[in-house]
C-alpha cells in the first residue's frame, strides 16, 4: 500500500497536497488538490488547476487516500478519562455516583493529564475538535486548555456555571462566566464556552444571564437536557414542565444553546428545537451504553434540527461514532417503519464534521474543506479491503471505515498525528503516567458502582448455576 511522504506533510507550509479524492459537502471529488497555509485552506479545486497557479509549490501526492474534514465531537468530558470503563454496566444517572466523585479527587496534574489522555485518543480516532462540557474537578479550567493545545487538538471548552442549592453565588458566577468568554479571545485553538449540568443545576436567572452572554460572544451553552427519565419526572414534578420545556418558557433556548442528548423528546419539543434554531449533540454511543433511550436524529434531520454527534466521552472514534449513530437509528426507528436507509449514510458523515461544527458554534471556522476554512482534516487511506472495492464511499466510510485507516492527523494545518502516534510529544510515556494517576484518583475517590466488574459478574453467574439444583 502506498504511504505519503511523513516529512513532506510536516514541512513548514504553504503544501500543496494532492489525494486521491477530497470529500466535499456535496460528495467526493476525485482529482482535486488543496494548498494549506498559515493554518487554513488557501485553495481547493482540481489539482491541475492549482498546480497551474502555484508553480512555485511541489505537489505531496498522496496516493490511495482521501482527503476529508476532521469529525467533531459535539459532546465529551475530557476529565472523566480515568473513569471510562467505569460506567460499564450501570443504570442511567451515574454523574452523582461516579463522575462528581471521581473529578473531584483530580489534583491539577492529574486533571491535565485525563484530559491530555482524551484528547489523544480523540486525535486517535479521528477528532480534530472536541467539545468539554466543563469539568467538576477544584482546579482552574485553564488546566484543561492546557492539554487540549498540548496534544494539538481544537477545543470548544465549557465553565460550569452551577449555581442552584448553594453551589455558588449568582453575581461570582456570571462574573467568571464573563472573565471565560474574554480570556480565550484570539486563541488558535482554545474556544470558550458556559455549561450548566443539567437545568435543575442553575436558577432561572443564571440560565437567563448565560444564555445572553453565550450569545453575545458568539458561544455556546452546553446543557445536559431531556437525558433520563428520572430528570424529565423531576422537572415535570417542580415546574410542571419537561426539561426543555422549562428551558423554553424562561427564554433560554436558541442557537446559543447545545443541547447535550435529548434522547427524551415528545414533538411538541421537536417543533421547539426547530423553531428556535437550538443544536442538539446526538450522543448515540451514550445511548447504548448508558442511556434511557435513542434521540431522534431521523426526525430532526428531517425537520432541519441543527445537532452534531458526540461521544459523551465514551470512546474516540469517529468512524465508529458514525456508524453508531446510524445503527441506533436503523434499531429504535427505521426496522418498526420499513425505513431500511435511515438517512442513507451522509446524513451521519455529515453530522459528524459539518454539523457538528455548526451545533459547538465552529461552523465558520472548521467541518468542511473550503477556502478560508481551518485545515483540520484527515488522509484516510482508502485503498484498504474494506474501501478499495468502492461503490458508495460515504455510505462506506459510515459502515466500513476504521481509525486504524487514518494515516494522518491535521488540526490548524499542522500534522498533529502520524499512524495513530503524536509527532511531536511522547504518546506512551503519557498513558504509563495516566495508568499511575488514575489508580490513585479512583482509590481516593467515593465511586459509588451498582454492577460488579465483568470477572465478578460472571463468578456470580457461575455460582447460581452450581447451586440450582440438577
Amino acid at each position: 500500500m502506498n504511504q505519503p511522504d511523513r516529512d513532506s506533510l510536516a514541512a513548514p507550509g504553504p503544501l500543496l497536497l494532492e489525494p486521491d479524492a477530497v470529500l466535499l459537502p456535496e460528495g467526493p471529488a476525485d482529482g482535486w488538490a488543496v494548498v494549506i497555509g498559515d493554518g487554513r485552506f488557501e485553495t481547493v479545486g482540481p489539482a491541475h488547476e492549482l498546480k497551474r497557479t502555484h508553480p512555485h509549490l511541489t505537489p505531496v501526492r498522496l496516493p490511495g487516500h482521501l482527503l476529508m474534514p476532521g469529525f467533531v465531537d459535539a459532546h465529551h468530558h475530557l476529565t472523566q478519562s480515568f473513569g471510562a470503563a467505569l460506567a460499564f454496566g450501570e443504570p442511567s444517572e451515574i454523574f452523582r455516583r461516579v463522575w462528581v466523585p471521581l473529578e473531584g479527587a483530580l489534583d491539577e496534574e492529574a486533571a491535565y493529564t485525563a484530559a491530555k489522555l482524551a484528547a489523544l485518543e480523540a486525535l486517535r480516532g479521528g477528532f480534530t475538535t472536541v467539545t468539554d462540557a466543563g469539568t467538576r474537578a477544584d482546579v482552574d479550567v485553564d488546566v484543561v486548555a492546557s492539554a487540549a493545545r498540548d496534544a494539538g487538538i481544537r477545543c470548544v471548552l465549557g465553565l460550569v456555571c452551577n449555581d442552584a442549592e448553594g453551589e455558588a453565588d449568582q453575581p461570582a458566577v456570571l462574573e467568571k462566566a464573563e472573565k471565560h468568554l474574554a480570556r480565550y479571545a484570539g486563541d488558535p485553538l482554545v474556544h470558550a464556552s458556559l455549561a450548566v449540568s443539567i437545568p435543575e443545576a442553575a436558577t432561572e436567572g443564571t440560565l437567563r444571564a448565560t444564555a445572553r452572554l453565550a450569545a453575545e460572544a458568539g458561544a455556546v451553552v452546553q446543557i445536559h437536557v431531556n437525558e433520563h427519565l428520572a430528570g424529565v419526572e423531576r422537572s415535570l414534578v417542580r415546574h410542571g414542565l419537561r426539561p426543555l420545556e422549562h428551558l423554553h418558557r424562561i427564554g433560554a433556548l436558541g442557537p446559543q444553546l447545545l443541547a447535550a442528548h435529548a434522547t427524551l423528546l415528545t414533538p411538541h419539543e421537536l417543533t421547539l428545537l426547530a423553531d428556535t434554531g437550538t443544536a442538539v449533540s446526538y450522543n448515540p454511543v451514550a445511548s447504548a451504553w448508558k442511556g434511557n433511550a435513542v434521540a431522534p436524529a431521523v426526525a430532526m434531520a428531517e425537520r432541519g434540527i441543527r445537532f452534531g454527534l458526540g461521544t459523551d466521552g465514551t470512546r474516540g472514534d469517529g468512524f465508529r461514532l458514525a456508524e453508531a449513530a446510524e445503527f441506533a437509528q436503523r434499531l429504535a426507528y427505521g426496522i418498526g417503519i420499513g425505513d431500511s436507509s435511515c438517512g442513507a449514510g451522509w446524513t451521519w458523515l455529515e453530522h459528524a464534521h459539518r454539523g457538528g461544527a455548526d451545533a459547538v458554534g465552529l461552523g465558520a471556522r472548521t467541518g468542511t474543506i473550503a477556502q478560508g476554512m481551518a485545515a483540520d482534516f484527515l488522509l484516510v487511506d482508502v485503498d484498504t479491503p474494506e474501501l478499495a472495492l468502492s461503490w458508495d464511499l460515504p455510505w462506506e466510510l459510515v459502515r466500513r471505515g476504521n481509525r486504524d485507516q487514518i494515516t494522518a492527523v491535521f488540526v490548524a494545518g499542522r500534522l498533529r498525528l502520524w499512524q495513530g502516534a503524536p509527532t511531536d510529544w511522547d504518546g506512551p510515556a503519557l498513558v504509563r503516567r495516566a495508568a499511575e494517576l488514575a489508580r490513585a484518583a479512583v482509590g481516593r475517590a467515593d465511586v459509588s458502582r451498582v454492577h460488579p466488574t465483568s470477572t465478578a459478574a460472571r463468578a456470580l453467574h457461575q455460582a447460581r448455576e452450581w447451586s440450582t439444583p440438577q
